[in-house]
């Protein structure tokens, strides 16, 4: 079933679960993710981010995730990541997809208020939701650059929110991209000010590498929504290489079993993290 993000992360504040949102590059990937959901009863969320468009073009693959959502047995959000344009965060909301991610983050404070503003107006026309950042999360989310951390203020949280209308807010605690180089520290502090300072669920990017444990205080701390790629990526291509070191593939079907088996254990994993299995009733 297809569902605005809105509605799920709502109602993942009403109590200590977060949701999962699961970047997708194929149909295998989002074969896996959405059994892993069905299976465990899940509200998920499929995301894709327009620096992965050049490997899976937005009009071939978006179709495929929005299709896949509304044959779904349980409530799923189709999410535009790390959109860097207004032209490709259109195309998504064209397209079908139900929030979409406006990332000024690199941006001066007023310039990405105003642009994300621009992108809050229109997401209101096709009644999506729109996320937003602020602060800057390490790397990017390709993994093709190292791009310092840069925490986010929480006076800035305070201003951004009340000005732009966002629906949800990516924040930067010492989270980053890609797979960490050294165990990530993350700054609880800014969270819970955060937290206690403005009325939106909270986006933790970068949840590749980051402990269980601290998963946990996350999300019981007003993360309500959890972005995994890396993992789901490398799980897939893991999968794909034990298959064929096992000597279980003998054609492409096999293959493509491996990969939807990659990402269903990966997102199996990380929804009991998340403790949002069996919730999908609650949507």
């Amino acid at each position: 079933m297809l569902y605005n993000m809105k509605a799920l992360l709502e109602k993942a504040r009403e109590s200590s679960w977060a949701v999962g949102s699961f970047s997708v590059a194929n149909m295998e990937m989002v074969l896996g993710v959405l059994k892993a959901a069905e299976e465990t009863q899940s509200p998920v969320i499929l995301q894709i981010a327009e620096v992965r468009l050049k490997q899976s073009p937005l009009e071939i693959i978006g179709p495929l995730m929005v299709a896949a959502a509304k044959n779904a047995s349980v409530p799923v959000a189709v999410h535009f990541d790390h959109g860097l344009t207004i032209d490709k965060i259109k195309q998504a909301l064209e397209i079908g997809f139900t929030s979409v991610m406006f990332d000024g983050s690199h941006l001066p404070l007023e310039e990405n208020i105003a642009k994300t503003k621009q992108t809050v107006e229109l997401a209101k026309e096709y009644g999506a939701a729109v996320e937003a950042e602020i602060g800057c999360v390490g790397g990017s989310e390709d993994g093709s650059k190292d791009i310092a951390i840069n925490c986010t203020s929480p006076a800035q949280a305070v201003e951004f929110v009340e000005k732009t209308k966002v629906d949800a807010l990516a924040i930067a605690i010492g989270n980053a991209h890609g797979n960490y180089k050294e165990t990530p520290h993350l700054r609880f502090d800014i969270l819970e000010e955060i937290k206690s300072s403005v009325d939106v669920p909270l986006v933790l990017h970068g949840g590749t590498g980051i402990l269980p444990e601290e998963f946990v205080r996350c999300r019981e701390n007003g993360i309500k929504k959890i972005n995994i790629a890396t993992a789901t990526f490398d799980n897939v291509q893991q999968s794909v290489r034990r298959a064929y070191e096992e000597g279980n593939i003998s054609g492409y079907y096999d293959l493509q079993a491996a990969e939807v088996e990659g990402a269903y254990r990966n997102a199996i994993k990380h929804i009991e993290i998340f403790d949002c299995a069996g919730k999908a009733h609650l949507i």
